[in-house]
């Protein structure tokens, strides 16, 4: 199964139906399967093939999703690069994916360009694909799978690129989300995050595979969400809860105005179950279902709303195909109703739900097709999921991973600090918030702002601390292990 051909079947049966709208454009199935034809041929030019690597460092838009697309026709591999990362963050995934080439544009490219280790080929006009003469390429291998390396970072080292392949997405977002969403042709989906994100590239899937309307904001702004959920009649919505804290009062006020909606999709981290609560409330006809995901995976677990009150706080129960294992310290299944590390297995790696691998990386993370994902859950007498802790201590703001150990290396970078720690706080409008506790080395003088102008430097600015707490000495237990609860007490006193 390929993408490219999920694309010409649609390209056939509905020619002129929209696929994707964002910013005035509006782009039909036939055409779209013309300009990712046109996409891949200026492609190939440049020398692109199957395994080839290209990193796409582009704001929302249209452009991105041909170059998607374009790469998958020719059996490359995407490499997504969220604009809002900053050069550095960047420069690293172009070189660790081995990127053949980036596509960015010429106002990104001044900042980025000096940053790279060594010269990678670049375009920053992407009209000049697009012109290009459409042709026949060669077809790739049919074992020519891999069509993405999604980064996401981790607590013991430099983030890591995901290999997904296109079983990956088909199965997970042309086949389950189409039986657990009913989704299909009637159905226009609004895309309020970056594509960028693997949720974001479900999306387009879901559109090629089932042949939705995708639009797509090229920046979050909650009246024109509104707006574009009334006059383009969104029946599904993708969803952070940052981005549901900004919309349930216009919803309230004015539910006509967002009737269309038949089903709203919580991810990003628990979707609060009150808020899900006041959007059924307001809009009797649609239904939040709440899912947990992860780049090396997707969907893990899926909460529908009947389930939502009589398993209050879980995350639902394992997708169906997906097998799901709690494992204490040992690695021996805990006993029922106890935590364990979550770990997953959906066929061989690569086949079905679970990633191939990490490129480039011995695969620690997979045990004979297990992944581990380094969450902490119990599971009820019903088989639904409860999330007890996060062990690689990731927090999410707005829908952003953010994981304390990336802010906790940049931190180590000031002269002064003998010793940082991160944590995530609850927050009204993002879920969670930054805050660092810095224990300063003797007679060093260091204050928050400084702290948080080196982090906005150094990261992507909704990593950076929101509060910065000076310490003498950080909590440890009698082994010298960190105590990071006592410092979430410390940060949010009872």
């Amino acid at each position: 199964m390929k993408l490219s051909e999920f694309l010409r079947a649609q390209a056939v049966r509905q020619p002129d139906r929209a696929a994707v709208v964002c910013a005035g454009q509006r782009v039909t199935f036939a055409g779209l399967d013309e300009a990712v034809d046109r996409v891949a041929a200026g492609l190939a030019d440049i020398g692109l093939g199957t395994g080839s690597r290209v990193v796409l460092c582009l704001p929302n838009g249209v452009e991105f999703v041909y170059a998607f697309l374009a790469a998958c026709r020719l059996g490359a591999l995407t490499v997504p690069a969220n604009t809002r990362l900053t050069d550095s963050e960047i420069s690293y995934i172009i070189a660790d994916s081995e990127a053949d080439l980036v596509i960015t544009t010429a106002d990104r490219w001044t900042t980025l360009g000096g940053e790279l280790a060594r010269p990678v080929p670049v375009v920053t006009a992407f009209e000049n694909l697009l012109r290009t003469a459409p042709r026949r390429l060669p077809e790739p291998p049919v074992d020519a799978d891999d069509c993405a390396i999604c980064y996401t970072s981790g607590t013991t080292g430099r983030p890591k690129g995901a290999v997904l392949t296109q079983a990956n997405y088909i199965t997970a977002h042309g086949f389950l989300n189409a039986i657990l969403w009913r989704l299909g042709p009637d159905d226009r989906t609004l895309v309020t995050t970056p594509i960028a994100h693997r949720t974001g590239l479900a999306r387009i899937v879901n559109m090629v595979c089932q042949g939705t309307t995708v639009v797509i904001m090229p920046k979050f702004d909650a009246g024109e969400a509104a707006r574009l959920i009334g006059e383009e009649q969104i029946t599904v919505l993708g969803m952070v809860p940052t981005v549901g804290r900004m919309l349930i009062e216009s919803i309230e006020a004015e539910p006509d105005r967002f009737r269309s909606l038949r089903v709203v999709l919580g991810t990003g981290e628990a979707f609060p179950p009150a808020l899900a609560d006041r959007i059924e409330a307001a809009l009797p006809g649609a239904g939040v279902h709440a899912f947990f995901a992860m780049t090396e995976v997707g969907q893990v677990a899926a909460l529908d709303p009947a389930d939502r009150h009589r398993h209050e706080g879980s995350v639902g129960r394992p997708l169906p195909g997906l097998e799901l294992r709690l494992l204490d310290e040992t690695g021996e299944p805990v006993e029922p109703g106890q935590p364990g590390e979550v770990v997953v297995r959906s066929g061989r790696p690569g086949q079905f739900l679970v990633m191939r691998g990490y490129h480039n990386r011995p695969d620690a993370a997979l045990t004979d097709g297990w992944f581990a994902t380094g969450d902490v859950g119990r599971i009820d007498a019903d088989g639904f999921l409860y999330l007890v802790d996060r062990k690689k201590d990731m927090i999410v703001s707005g829908g952003y991973n953010i994981y304390s150990r990336e802010v906790e290396d940049a931190i180590r970078e000031l002269p002064g600090v003998a010793d940082v720690a991160v944590v995530g706080v609850p927050d009204p409008q993002y879920g969670e918030s930054v805050v660092s506790f810095i224990q300063l080395a003797p007679g060093a003088g260091l204050d928050q702002d400084a702290v948080v102008e080196h982090c906005r430097k150094r990261l992507a600015g909704y990593k950076k601390p929101r509060e910065v707490i000076f310490v003498d000495e950080l909590p440890r237990n009698s082994t010298g292990k960190l105590l990071k609860r006592e410092l979430r007490k410390m940060a949010v006193p009872s």
